[in-house]
């Protein structure tokens, strides 16, 4: 599969206008990145809803905009909390020479014998990897293979993923990715309201803010 790709055009549309412009079949965005001023620019909500839908944040899109292509990332996505439509992108503009930081998705793949074999239970641990490396050397994700988790209690640590070697890991080479437990007894699952923690989910880099004014449609 080749390259995503999205053409874009310039927008003069802002503020309480940007509804029409969505009724109209147009996504607003905004193109920014190193040495490139914040434009506004437009994209076809149909085709860019294709491409967001299936591309993850550390995969380049390649981005027509004025008979000029631009490799972007995907940093922020706005959506619709009702319809799940799309509302606003953030494009980045790499600039292929320079190290970026990004998170990679963690896939897990195959089987763990020690689920189908001892009747263990499949617990999940980290879903992503921070990392550095030059956007040429970017993947669309990271392979964890759970046939190597064979008994009851081994596990799957950062330190034990196949990264290439051209990107550089920042995420804590202890931390877990997946591991094979004892199905919990009865009385175990009954865990206390105050036992309950909320978790806090870390942001790298956010994308631009929304434009001034659109919130205000």
């Amino acid at each position: 599969m080749g390259t995503p790709r999205l053409s874009a055009t310039r927008r003069t549309v802002i503020g309480k206008q940007l509804g029409q412009l969505r009724r109209s079949g147009q996504l607003p965005a905004v193109l920014y990145g190193p040495g490139v001023e914040p434009q506004p620019i437009q994209l076809s909500a149909r085709d860019a809803a294709k491409v967001f839908r299936r591309v993850h944040g550390s995969e380049l899109i390649d981005l027509d905009l004025e008979g000029a292509t631009r490799k972007v990332l995907v940093h922020d996505l706005q959506r619709d909390a009702i319809r799940g439509d799309f509302l606003h992108a953030d494009l980045y503009a790499v600039d292929m020479t320079r190290v970026i930081r990004v998170r990679i998705p963690i896939r897990l793949v195959g089987t763990a014998p020690a689920v189908t074999t001892f009747s263990g239970v499949l617990v999940r641990g980290l879903g992503e990897l921070e990392v550095e490396c030059l956007p040429a050397n970017l993947v669309t994700a990271i392979e964890a293979d759970l046939g190597e988790l064979r008994e009851v209690g081994q596990a799957i640590h950062v330190r034990n993923l196949y990264v290439p070697k051209d990107i550089t890991v920042l995420t804590d080479a202890d931390d877990l990715v997946a591991r094979v437990t004892f199905q919990a007894k009865e009385e175990d699952l009954a865990t206390p309201a105050s036992a309950a923690v909320p978790t806090e989910v870390e942001v790298i880099e956010k994308g631009k803010a929304e434009e001034e004014g659109e919130e205000a449609e």
